[in-house]
């Protein structure tokens, strides 16, 4: 195998910028502010063989640089991850069992890795990529571990630590405390000697758990129990240990991806703003960061390298700063001693593959760029955003999803477009792990650019299988305050009017969605002994059909208030070949409405589609000629998904009263049910009580994140059919009401 040290010399080959004078050789020494800076060489093992200790997109990112580098590769899984994409990727993929934290359980991975003869491990991101206790284990077992030393991770794993060390080297901290003592009492003295608010946040924390915002005394003892309680569930044993910090109250997430050698050699690959976040998590990410002076940006690379310097940093990571936009003053948060999720933006903007920079640095070798080369390049390169598609309902408070993939359609990539993806359609989104489902990345000559590009690259995503935050993702590209930088971490409640405002469904996609209906109805009709077609079809002109729609309504007024969703009537006549009469009545009472007809329009099927519950037709109305994709739920054929001008809108197909009281198929009454796979963790009511519409009721946790469950209506509490700790399903009852009038129905275990 060609070494990795005569590869590096093609590193500089990936895009590089035509503008750029020739670069030197790879091996001239980088700038370096490290003390301990050293120009000996010593020796270069190159990477043969490698195990990914992770799952999902990061899993298969990981392995296709490692094959491209020939590396050879191993994957693992678990048993609810056996089909998975990143488990069919390598023609060595090894089983953890059935136990869902499996990815976890370091001894057993290393014990794989000796087992198989497999001389390094690459942690990807989250389970054990910031565990020194693993990264000592895998070296003491001779296993090179594509990370920071254990040492480095230590240090800034620990948040109190950390920050007495960026005390120590002049990177600016947020005012706070970060000692030892732990007590209510103590802890809620450093909050009055800091000012409210201030933020409660786990010594172990991240991804947002274990985070708490304090507006008041009188509510600190309740939100640091709180907060404990997450962190402890999240972090294990030391979770509960708090940092009490200033809390900026306009503040920017900006962070600064570093990379490090053995030799010493720091260098910067620019910042990237993460601010526009949903419970302190990320969902878009850019670079370089938007209304930011040089002077502040280089000054936030300078410190994020005295950062990792001072802890004698090697391989990738990310330096994380909240900058205030009141004052301009920025502050080290934490460091991130691994590839974080958001790394394609600084690949992006540099020209780079940091997964290979992370090999070669393993394997010994020097950074391939200096700061000043880097520089240029993200001079050249414009503008990068990463959008995150996760299994999520944006319009319940960003409830996690989970279910099976029935349809997916992606962009199509390109030099500017690129997608990391864990999986393809069939594939089930598990509960039991994250539900991030792809990340979409874009790059542009500047940001305006690159926003216009993620939005039509949005608008070729199609999902149907579970609910997804694509929708909410080209509103943000909408924002008017998003285009002009105006970003903050509170930033979608800030404009979440703006956001969440409902959308008005046009005619058209009631009318082509009948005309789909119709299509795929046709398709089954009965032929007569000559071929000839029976009923409602192409030979049937004359022929009318009736079709009655709701639009789904997830968003906070339809929980809030008693307006009775509408129910829109098409009827379709079809007056020859692919010709028809479409009438669209929008009211609650049909009979009262005064409807829209297209008179004479043209609808043809679109390209073949294999499966049944998937259509497509192309209409052509008086106006305009409209696409669309068509597809029924095949466990629930009424639930609807129309794709239709870069817009997804979901309907049911509404059945006539008789035919749901005949099957009795109507909503059971005073109940309410588990809206997903979940774990109780407490029941804020007991049954007796008398609560109004909005009250808390349940709080569950599913996809590591927990959530309140409101109660839909004023009533009284009948019974609580399950207890803390009680695994459900989807669909499981967890609270039945009194109802006088009807008798709550049972939910199915």
């Amino acid at each position: 195998m060609r070494s990795l040290k005569r590869n590096s010399h093609r590193l500089r080959a990936i895009r590089p910028p035509t503008s750029l004078p020739a670069p030197p050789r790879i091996f001239s020494a980088p700038i370096s502010t490290h003390p301990s800076a050293s120009n000996d060489v010593t020796s270069i093992t190159p990477i043969k063989s490698l195990l990914i200790a992770n799952r999902g997109e990061i899993a298969l990112r990981i392995a296709r640089t490692a094959s491209s580098m020939g590396i050879r590769t191993t994957t693992l899984y678990t048993d609810i991850d056996a089909s998975s994409q990143h488990a069919k990727c390598t023609p060595n993929s090894l089983a953890l069992g059935p136990n869902t934290k499996g990815y976890l359980n370091g001894p057993q991975i290393i014990e794989l890795a000796k087992k198989h003869g497999i001389e390094a491990l690459h942690p990807g991101y989250g389970f054990l990529s910031e565990n020194p206790t693993f990264a000592q284990a895998c070296e003491d077992a001779g296993i090179v571990f594509v990370g920071p030393p254990p040492k480095a991770m230590l240090d800034m794993g620990d948040k109190a630590r950390s920050k007495i060390i960026m005390n120590a080297a002049g990177v600016p901290c947020v005012p706070g405390y970060h000692g030892p003592e732990q007590s209510v009492e103590e802890l809620r003295g450093h909050a009055r000697e800091i000012g409210y608010p201030v933020l409660l946040k786990s010594v172990k924390g991240g991804g947002g758990k274990g985070m708490r915002i304090v507006l008041r005394d009188e509510e600190f003892e309740a939100q640091i129990a709180s907060a404990r309680q997450e962190a402890r569930a999240s972090f294990g044993d030391g979770g509960e240990v708090m940092l009490v910090e200033k809390y900026i109250v306009r503040p920017r997430h900006v962070e600064v991806q570093v990379f490090a050698d053995r030799y010493g050699n720091c260098v910067a690959l620019g910042e990237r703003d993460c601010s526009v976040q949903r419970r302190h998590q990320k969902i878009l990410e850019e670079s370089p960061a938007p209304v930011l002076d040089d002077a502040t940006r280089h000054d936030l690379w300078d410190k994020a390298r005295k950062a990792a310097l001072a802890v004698d940093y090697v391989g990738a990571g990310t330096v994380e700063f909240i900058l205030d936009k009141d004052t301009g003053k920025f502050y080290f948060m934490e460091m991130n001693t691994r590839l974080q999720v958001e790394h394609p933006v600084s690949e992006m903007v540099t020209g780079t593959d940091l997964v290979e920079w992370q090999f070669r640095v393993a394997a010994g070798e020097r950074l391939p760029l200096t700061q000043d080369e880097i520089e240029a390049r993200i001079h050249e390169r414009g503008a990068a955003i990463e959008a995150r598609i996760y299994a999520e309902n944006p319009d319940k408070g960003f409830f996690p999803d989970s279910g099976k993939l029935v349809h997916l359609i992606t962009p199509k990539v390109s030099e500017d477009i690129r997608i990391d993806a864990g999986f393809v359609e069939g594939d089930t989104v598990s509960e039991a792990y994250d539900g991030m489902i792809a990340k979409l990345i874009v790059r542009g000559r500047d940001r305006e650019t690159a926003i216009r590009k993620l939005e039509l690259a949005l608008q070729e995503y199609e999902v149907v299988g579970l609910s997804t935050n694509i929708e909410f993702l080209k509103r943000l590209c909408r924002s008017q305050a998003f285009v002009e930088g105006d970003v903050e971490t509170g930033f979608i409640e800030k404009w979440k009017e703006e956001l969440f405002e409902r959308k008005h469904v046009s005619d058209e996609v009631f009318a082509q969605t009948a005309l789909g209906l119709l299509t795929s109805q046709t398709k089954k009709t009965i032929s007569g002994p000559h071929g000839e077609t029976l009923g409602f079809g192409e030979a049937a002109a004359q022929g009318s059909r009736k079709f009655a729609f709701q639009v789904k309504r997830d968003d906070a007024a339809a929980e809030t208030t008693d307006e009775a969703p509408e129910v829109v009537q098409v009827e379709v006549t079809q007056r020859g070949h692919s010709l028809y009469n479409v009438s669209v009545s929008r009211s609650t009472d049909a009979s009262t409405a005064s409807p829209v007809v297209y008179e004479n329009i043209i609808s043809e099927p679109g390209s073949a589609v294999a499966a049944s519950h998937k259509s497509q037709l192309t209409t052509f109305f008086p106006r305009a000629r409209v696409e669309t994709t068509l597809v029924q739920d095949p466990g629930a054929p009424e639930k609807l998904a129309v794709f239709q001008l870069g817009e997804k809108t979901e309907l049911t197909l509404v059945q006539p009263g008789w035919f749901e009281k005949a099957l009795g198929l109507k909503e059971a009454a005073a109940s309410v049910v588990a809206p997903m796979p979940c774990k109780i963790l407490r029941n804020e009511v007991s049954e007796g009580q008398e609560v109004e519409k909005g009250a808390p009721l349940v709080v569950i946790e599913s996809m590591k994140m927990e959530t309140v469950i409101r109660s839909p209506q004023k009533g009284t509490v009948k019974k609580l059919a399950h207890k803390e700790g009680d695994i459900c399903k989807a669909g499981t009852v967890l609270v039945l009401f009194e109802d006088p009038d009807a008798t709550p129905a049972a939910g199915s275990e």
